[in-house]
Order: structure tokens, then sequence, then C-alpha cells
């Protein structure tokens, strides 16, 4: 089945409120291949191609933030050319080239379409375990998330828009190991959305993963928690510890070769109470701060070891940049007001 492209552009703000120290969340420019469906709607929405966002800093105080022209600058030039860079190496060439001199530019055009529909598709030769399909359809649920502004509502309503944006069901009370997925994005580890193909569903850790348990059987619960209407395969929330390394060598690279479809990183700010969403490459997909504050989230300590698992990595630099602009644009500020 082929799908259109339509393309959006919406703005993330976070709602004021004194308990959040991001103050005042500075709007995100969304480029996003997306419908705009209501937050309850429950259908996916498949597209070609990932979303990418362009960000810029969030205030690192609970006082209103008001973001200089260098660094929203400096922000979108960094975002600019990584958008450009993808769009590069994801170039599907010339696909006219075989159309015949008598077609319609109509006929040129739709065509231009179906094939690159068809060739986002094609198997990922660098992790063969990837369902393809289905990590298109997250990066469209995603994006979604990241315009209606559901991640910044309560934890529990973020984890379980976390779930249906992964293609998985919120099954809390299911046995672990039979589609249990009360654990997802609840601690430092099982952050990595996973979007595996049936062939590698039931492939087991031989011990190349590091610290995670040999055998490491996850494919009765992927069949049973996994949503079908994103596409073929299933989807998980790994481990991601061994993910700092180049290449990766955490669970979703190694034991299943697959890519990750996002992975949930928290900013390292003074409460570690904001998050990003990033994908394979690290770049942003969206971000959001919970409103019910830091004592509803996960632990802090499981806060904090989130981040140093990917310390170092391309997963942590828009987490780290934007921990450390906020905290540059805080210091401005006070430095203002003291002169």
């Amino acid at each position: 089945m082929r799908f259109p492209r339509l393309a959006t552009t919406a703005f993330i703000t976070a709602s004021p409120s004194s308990r959040v120290p991001f103050h005042s969340l500075a709007p995100i420019a969304v480029a996003a291949t997306s419908l705009s469906p209501s937050r309850n709607h429950r259908h996916s929405h498949l597209l070609s191609r990932p979303s990418s966002i362009l960000f810029f800093s969030t205030l690192f105080t609970a006082q209103p933030y008001h973001p200089n022209s260098s660094t929203v600058a400096a922000a979108a030039a960094s975002s600019e050319q990584q958008k450009e860079e993808s769009e590069a190496a994801a170039s599907p060439g010339n696909c006219d080239a075989n159309l015949s001199s008598k077609s319609t530019k109509t006929e040129s055009a739709t065509t231009t379409i179906e094939e690159d529909m068809n060739s986002s598709f094609l198997p990922d030769p660098k992790y063969p375990g990837t369902a393809v399909q289905r990590l298109h359809a997250v990066h469209q649920r995603v994006a979604i998330l990241a315009n209606d502004g559901s991640l910044n509502e309560s934890w529990e309503n973020v984890r379980r828009r976390l779930l249906w944006a992964g293609g998985l069901r919120d099954l809390p009370h299911a046995t672990p190991g039979m589609g249990y997925t009360g654990h997802s994005f609840n601690d430092y580890n099982h952050v990595d959305l996973t979007t595996m193909n049936d062939e590698s569903s039931d492939n087991l850790n031989d011990g190349s993963v590091k610290g995670i348990a040999v055998g490491n059987r996850l494919g009765p619960g992927i069949r049973i928690a996994s949503l079908p209407e994103l596409g073929p395969g299933g989807s998980w929330s790994t481990c991601a510890i061994g993910c700092h390394t180049d290449p990766p060598r955490d669970v979703a690279h190694i034991q299943f070769r697959s890519r990750v479809a996002f992975k949930l990183v928290w900013v390292p700010n003074a409460n570690y109470d904001t998050f990003v969403l990033v994908d394979d490459d690290g770049k942003l997909l969206a971000v959001g701060t919970p409103s019910d504050g830091p004592g509803a989230l996960p632990p802090r300590r499981e806060r904090e070891r989130n981040y140093q698992i990917m310390k170092g990595s391309k997963y942590a630099t828009v987490a780290e940049s934007l921990a450390a602009a906020s905290l540059l644009d805080a210091n401005n500020e006070t430095q203002s007001k003291t002169q």
C-alpha cells in the first residue's frame, strides 16, 4: 500500500508552570511528514520519511526565558546543516529516468513519489533486522506527539503515548516476558524503541551484548505487545546499555541487527525533568517536560544513569546541547539583572 506525503509546520510550547525549571519551552519548529489527528486517535498514518526537527534552547531556571538572537541562529544553522546532510544521504536519485517522453508532468511527479515510497521500505543494508516500514510509521506517530503537546502532560500519560507511538500496547499487568510493558521508559535502560522484522524477533543474545543476560528471549512478548497497524514486524523497548560505543553495541543493533526508531534521553539539567527523543543518528525528534514534576517521574537515580550510559555518544549530543545552552542563557540573564 502506498501513502501520500504531506507536510505541515507546527510549533511546540510548554505551558508555564512554577514547578517546571524549563519555564518557557522555546518554539521548536517541526518539519514533519504528518497529519494532525486528535490526541485520542489510535490509527496509524504511514508516511515515507521520518520527521526532522529544528530546535533551540529552553531556560534552565524557573524564570521566563527570552532567547537571544545568537543562540537561535546558532541552533538553527546547526540543525539546518544536519537536515541537509540527512536529505543528501537519503536521496533516492533520479526516479524519472525511465519515463516516456510523452508522459505528462503530473504522471512524472506521481511516478517519482511512488518509486520513492517503495524504495523507502527496502531492507536496511546496514541493519537488515530493521522493520523499515514500521520504523517510518513510528516516526510519523512521534511527529504527532511533537505537535499535540501530549509530551508535556502527566508522566503516566506521556509514557502511554510513547508506547502508542512506538507501536506497543500498554500492558502493565501482563507477565514479564509475555507482553509486559510496565517497565518501558520507566527506568534508565529500557528506553530504545526498536522495530524489528519478523525474522529477527526471536533472535537471542549470544553474549555479545555486555550487561545483558545470555539468551534474552523477547520474541513472545514482542508478538503479544506489538500493534499490528504500524506494519510488518514488531516493536519493543529494548535495553540501551552499550549504545555509547561507535557503532552501538546494544540489544537493538547487536541482538536484533536493527536500528532504533527513537531513544529517550533525559536532559542533564538541575532536576533531570526534561527528556528528548532522538533517532538512530542522534537527531532530535521531540522534547517533553512532564507536567507533574520530578516527583512523578522514574526515580532520579534512574534518570541520571540514563544520561550516563549515553554520555559521549551521538545519542547524548542533543540533550547535552539543550542543557548547556539553557544554563548559558540562565547565567546571561542573571548577569544582566545584577548590572
